[in-house]
């Protein structure tokens, strides 16, 4: 069975990743910080028929997530495709939005750690085994700020835009060795909750979109739009 890895998997964007990933035969690793929260996930994709398997770890501690990630492995015999989405909905200690004027060295730190260093070791954890196998799929996951900046998120989004660039950097190296790495663009609020007027989708929308990155492998970022 080929594996998936969902590092930031929640009950949104993360679950319905699983799904559309688990019905195409793969099995699925979720890696984020709430065992309790990973558990019930775990559940919820085995009734539904998909082997799911729990690796708590934060993804400001650098250690716990390739540690997590190399469980992941040895657990399910490799990884295939790796999705980066840490959930910006949920509250995490250490961020608080600024706008750019607000900005300083001290909160756009932990945004770069988040967005982008927790980006750069989970692809450091899983890319070596990829390349030596020839195959393998890395998809990495910001807000529509990542190319078209808000300034509500003026800390967060120098964070995703660094992510941005690396990401399609990383598929240009990459390009011959069977590797793909892509980046993508969710130019929405999911399931709603944005101001007034906003464009929304559900997870369940968007989701099919990695599958199409991944089996398509012919572009390094996708935009989805309302």
């Amino acid at each position: 069975m080929p594996t998936l890895a969902i590092v930031g998997a929640g009950s949104g964007m993360g679950l319905a990743i699983a799904r559309t990933f688990g019905a195409r035969g793969f099995d699925v690793a979720l890696i984020a910080r709430t065992k309790e929260k990973l558990e019930t996930l775990v559940a919820q994709l085995g009734q539904e028929g998909v082997t799911a398997a729990a690796f708590p770890a934060d993804i400001l501690d650098r250690a716990s997530l390739t540690d997590a990630l190399d469980a992941a492995g040895v657990r399910f015999g490799g990884i295939d495709v790796l999705e980066y989405s840490p959930a910006p909905h949920s509250p995490v200690p250490g961020l608080t939005l600024a706008t750019p004027s607000e900005v300083t060295v001290d909160n756009l730190q932990p945004m770069i750690e988040y967005a982008f260093y927790g980006a750069v070791t989970a692809a450091r954890a899983v890319l070596p085994a990829m390349r030596a196998a020839g195959a393998g799929t890395l998809l990495f996951t910001a807000g529509g700020g990542s190319v078209d900046p808000v300034p509500m998120f003026g800390n967060a989004n120098p964070a995703q835009a660094a992510l941005r660039n690396w990401v399609i950097n990383l598929n240009k190296e990459l390009a011959g060795t069977g590797v793909h790495a892509a980046h993508v663009v969710i130019n929405v609020w999911i399931g709603g909750g944005g101001p007034e007027g906003s464009p929304a989708a559900t997870p369940e929308q968007i989701a099919p979109l990695y599958w199409d990155l991944h089996e398509k492998r012919d572009r390094s970022e996708a935009v989805f739009n309302a």
